[in-house]
């Protein structure tokens, strides 16, 4: 089983030296202990499959989440759902 969960496409700014990458999320079970895992890949645009790609344990995406809500809170932003 995989499904695709949310895409998207990174924010460089005004950072003119940060290539504009690609994001995704999928949860996938096509491992041999067939434990469904969080996947994340990130690419560079024009460049894909080239990407890098984390299969995240439930503690891992879970602690991934934290640390993305860590993140909007010390940028001044809502931590939201």
């Amino acid at each position: 089983m995989r499904r695709s969960i949310d895409e998207g496409i990174g924010d460089a700014g005004a950072d003119d030296d940060a290539s504009e990458c690609s994001w995704s999320v999928m949860v996938s079970d096509d491992y041999d202990d067939a434990i469904a895992r969080v996947a994340v890949t990130v690419e560079e645009i024009g460049r894909r499959g080239e990407g890098l790609t984390v299969h995240l344990s439930s503690d891992g995406a879970r602690r991934l989440r934290r640390a993305l809500r860590v993140a909007l809170a010390e940028a001044g932003e809502p931590a939201g759902e």
